[in-house]
């Protein structure tokens, strides 16, 4: 029977139109930008596509994303100084929904006019000494598609077997199965009012477009998992008291298997492989039709933008999902897309045959190219400029500013071409003050020699602050930090961000995110739980180092333990973070590395809230408070702050020094009131002894994580907080005090 088909396919591919005549007109296309990717008017629609070493691209258009033959195909005119191939078509020639690939051809397979799809004529070799892995057989997907027809594995098509090279591969036509780009109008619409505030007043809500309404059932069934679902959050979200919401990588990506079979295996939750830096996931859609995924995501921005909400993307520009698609090293390789247009171009090289990899899933994308920059940066402008995206954060971001291309890594923070100096200048990264512009955020770290870069980040850019929460998960737990360290992250790590002359706000804290234990398993667990069956697991990987504690099985001790840890999150200067469902004590059951399970275990457990309400109250006061106290949310370095011990006298460096002093108290003076917070980190009790308050004024409790207070919600509003009569207060064991001037 393959035999039989694969006639068929060649009859069909001898009947398609071909036209070889380079140089079509351009017609209206000549006025539009001449920007990357197939650009539809109104008499014709350019393609255009980019590559350093192809000899030769074709454009193939399809009726249907699948099955089908193609209906036509043209040769693109290259250009020697742009290494753009282009060219227009006649949108009367063109199917009403346009689905296109592209072939290319190069030195390891030049062109023969004899070559038909599944032949290898012209085939040299499947990788040369320069590296080039051209083969006509594999249909390419625009790095630049607005959207993608499918994924390149699906419950039709489960193995990679048709897109890899090789022996016994290399002549498999893959466009049968392939996905493929559609071509669509250049998307416009409201964005609604963009927010101007400051990165310094945020308060991120990190969370997965799925995860956050895929088991809400207040939200129409239609619409669960999705971008429209979603914007159905932004009251809820607003109410919270969180004012950014940062989604995990909705580009293009493989998850279209997830739900081939109730297990892990093979499944990609999370999204971090992405396999086209334009186009939104048509798997968070719940319009799916051609158009119907960007008409989403743009709404779903507007509605949150209305509720007075940012909206940030985690962004995947290190590697891609075709990188490690088959195989990374000898003549076997997957080719989707990058790989077939230039892989010598696209992605880094160690050798010919092999890749340089410092993300531990494939070949990085190689960010001291121009062409990758440019890319990189054209996504940027499209998902802010078009689709009113406020700001990113960028997953292991110190590959976008390697400066080597072959077996090396060198971090560059002031090569003013690299993208982080790009972004900073052209998008431009916020104004410290606040208004137009993008917040820039760097995941600084990476594997690899040289690849953690912590406070190493360029001006206009905001760090994760993997510190912080290292410090922060060590005192809660482990009760072995000196109080001038946790000083020094309550602070706003000055040590780490002052030199570049960036302020707090380059500090974005956290104590948990994505990749990790959740807030309420960070205080219930001793470690990772991470081969549980499904729907918990089992995943494999995740960090042995995770400092978490049970607490002796304690339940009351934990939602106490986390109740502190969100308060010192909060109560410090930076930017905070928090993960979706923390405000509910949401569980993995220790699972730490999640990033495999798409099933309601990950997705956030809306009835869950009932059970933890008081605890979601306490959050909800707690930021509220921050928002209320701009001494929390310094502008710059160099604020007033007291350091005290629990006699009231100064925290001297002998005191701070101490990592066997577990008490720290500090007070922030503002123009018309004060703030003194004690934490105690022992397991005693501790008598602090209170600094006087402002003249005229009286000390008010408005909050104690301690258990004691969970009647109250642990928080209260300052004016129906209890007025301190005395000159000392107990400090329960590993809780926190919050009191302001009245």
């Amino acid at each position: 029977m393959k035999y039989l088909y694969l006639l068929a396919f060649l009859a069909a591919c001898a009947a398609v139109a071909t036209d070889e005549a380079d140089g079509a007109p351009q017609s209206d296309n000549a006025r539009a930008p001449a920007r990357l990717g197939a650009t539809v008017g109104s008499t014709t629609v350019s393609f255009r596509v980019a590559s350093e070493h192809a000899t030769r691209i074709e454009v193939w258009i399809y009726a249907q994303p699948t099955g089908a033959a193609a209906t036509a195909r043209y040769v693109l005119t290259p250009s020697s100084t742009t290494h753009v191939f282009a060219r227009s078509v006649p949108r009367a020639s063109l199917p009403a929904t346009i689905y296109y690939g592209y072939r290319a051809w190069g030195p390891n397979w030049p062109y023969d006019s004899a070559w038909t799809p599944g032949t290898e004529v012209g085939f040299v070799a499947d990788v040369d000494a320069a590296g080039n892995r051209f083969n006509p057989n594999k249909l390419l997907l625009d790095p630049y598609a607005l959207e993608v027809s499918h994924d390149p594995l699906t419950p039709a098509q489960p193995t990679p077997d048709v897109y890899a090279s090789g022996p016994g591969r290399r002549a498999t036509d893959s466009a049968p199965v392939a996905p493929k780009g559609i071509a669509l109008p250049w998307p416009s619409g409201d964005v609604g009012p963009r927010p101007s505030r400051a990165l310094r007043d945020e308060i991120i809500y990190e969370v997965h477009v799925r995860g956050l309404t895929e088991n809400d059932p207040s939200v129409p069934a239609a619409l669960r998992g999705t971008y429209a679902g979603a914007a159905q959050k932004a009251a809820y979200l607003a109410g919270l008291g969180v004012t950014a919401v940062e989604f995990l990588p909705i580009q293009e990506s493989q998850n279209d298997a997830n739900d081939v079979v109730p297990t892990t295996a093979g499944d990609n939750y999370w999204g971090y492989a992405t396999l086209a830096y334009f186009a939104p996931d048509r798997r968070y859609a719940a319009d799916r039709s051609p158009g119907g995924p960007t008409r989403e995501l743009r709404d779903m921005v507007a509605a949150f933008h209305r509720a007075g909400l940012k909206v940030y993307l985690d962004v995947v520009y290190n590697h891609t999902g075709e990188g490690g698609l088959w195989d990374k090293t000898g003549d076997v390789a997957g080719i989707l897309s990058w790989r077939g247009l230039d892989d010598v171009t696209y992605y880094q090289h160690a050798s010919a045959r092999a890749y340089w990899d410092n993300n531990g899933v494939g070949p990085n994308f190689s960010a001291a190219q121009t062409l990758v920059r440019n890319q990189v940066m054209d996504s940027l402008r499209y998902f802010s400029a078009t689709l009113g995206v406020d700001g990113f954060r960028f997953d292991l971001a110190p590959v976008l500013g390697n400066a080597c291309t072959g077996a090396c890594f060198r971090f560059d923070k002031l090569d003013p071409q690299n993208v982080l100096n790009r972004a900073a200048k052209e998008l431009p990264a916020r104004p410290d003050d606040g208004g137009a512009g993008v917040d820039l955020i760097a995941e600084p770290w990476g594997l690899g020699d040289g690849t953690y870069q912590a406070g190493g980040f360029p001006w206009g850019w905001s760090e994760w602050n993997g510190v912080f929460r290292d410090t922060i998960r060590a005192h809660q737990n482990l009760a072995n930090v000196p109080p001038a360290e946790l000083a020094r992250r309550v602070a706003g790590s000055s040590d780490l961000y002052q030199d570049d002359g960036r302020k707090p706000a380059a500090s974005v804290n956290f104590v948990v995110a994505h990749d990790g234990l959740t807030l309420d398993d960070l205080y219930s667990c001793n470690g990772a739980n991470n081969a549980q069956p499904w729907p918990y697991g089992p995943s494999d990987g995740g960090t042995t180092n995770n400092i978490a504690w049970d607490h002796g099985g304690d339940r009351s001790a934990q939602r106490q333990a986390a109740r502190t840890g969100m308060a010192l999150l909060m109560l410090s200067a930076g930017v905070p973070m928090m993960v979706g469902g923390d405000e509910m004590l949401r569980s993995l059951r220790c699972n730490n590395n999640a990033y495999n399970v798409d099933s309601t275990a990950n997705w956030l457990d809306w009835s869950a809230g009932g059970a933890n309400a008081s605890f979601t109250r306490f959050v909800t006061k707690l930021l509220a408070f921050r928002r209320a106290h701009a001494a929390l949310r310094p502008a710059a370095y160099g604020f007033p702050v007291a350091w005290l011990r629990d006699d009231g006298a100064a925290a001297d460096p002998a005191y701070l020094d101490d990592p066997t002093r577990h008490f720290l108290a500090w007070r922030l003076d503002a123009a018309a009131e004060s703030i003194y917070v004690a934490y105690n980190g022992y397991w005693g009790w501790v008598t602090a002894t209170l600094p006087p308050p402002p003249a005229g004024q009286q000390w008010v409790r408005v909050s104690d994580t301690a258990a004691w207070m969970e009647a109250q919600d642990n928080f209260v509003a300052d004016a129906d907080g209890d007025v301190m009569g005395g000159a000392t207060y107990g400090v329960s064991p590993r809780s926190l005090l919050i009191l302001v001037s009245r």
